[in-house]
């Protein structure tokens, strides 16, 4: 079954990547990602319908500077999230590069923010991700959180809000399998694109596409 969500969620983000590589250059309009639910009801004897879109559950994880950060953290933002763990040795590392490039472009603005889970949160405590943030120039707590917490509930809006499938594997180098996937999210919680975060026109297109809901 795992393996099933796994490759049903990998499937899901590599159709959008597909569709993102043939947008026209002049089409800045985004997608809204994930199941919907279309509510009717009479409206004055009108047959109304009102479309509810998937949204990113609810959330409470604790980042480097031992600050709670919830829903409530993001409300009214557009963010950036991803999972990754600060020992693994193959994407992750290029993954918090093209990240850098995202947080440098928009640490200043007020409206925008990044959540980094990380997917190995036995080892990867408060302390440790301090130390992963400073190393790499992160030493404020405005906008970029990197997050640990209850496993379960780390995989579990990674899989159920983000379509992001994790794996444990001991047969693998660092043990688990995860996708290098940024999520965009808008300031509903909706999400609005998936980008392969080790490859920089991806991220490029990232950074645009922030900048046009930011705008809008």
């Amino acid at each position: 079954m795992k393996k099933f969500i796994f490759l049903l969620s990998f499937s899901f983000v590599f159709l959008f990547l597909l569709f993102y590589n043939f947008k026209e250059e002049n089409d800045f309009s985004l997608p809204i990602f994930g199941g919907k639910d279309i509510i009717k009801k009479k409206n004055k004897e009108k047959l109304v319908e009102k479309i509810i879109y998937h949204t990113i559950d609810y959330f409470s994880f604790i980042d480097q500077f031992e600050n709670i950060v919830n829903t409530s953290t993001f409300h009214n933002k557009v963010y950036v999230a991803n999972f990754f763990f600060t020992t693994c040795p193959t994407i992750c590392p290029v993954m918090t590069t093209q990240m850098l490039k995202v947080y440098n472009k928009y640490k200043n603005s007020e409206d925008f923010k990044i959540i980094s889970h990380s997917i190995d949160p036995n080892y990867d405590s408060v302390e440790i991700l301090k130390s992963y943030s400073e190393n790499i120039g992160i030493n404020d707590n405005k906008t970029w959180h990197f997050v640990t917490g209850d496993k379960n509930e780390i995989y579990k809006i990674a899989q159920e809000s983000y379509y992001i499938s994790v794996l444990e594997d001991k047969t693998i180098p660092g043990g688990i399998v995860h996708g290098g996937t940024f999520i965009l999210v808008d300031k509903d919680r909706k999400i609005r694109g998936f980008y392969d975060g080790t490859k920089e026109k991806q991220v490029d297109n990232l950074i645009k596409d922030i900048y046009y809901l930011l705008s809008n």
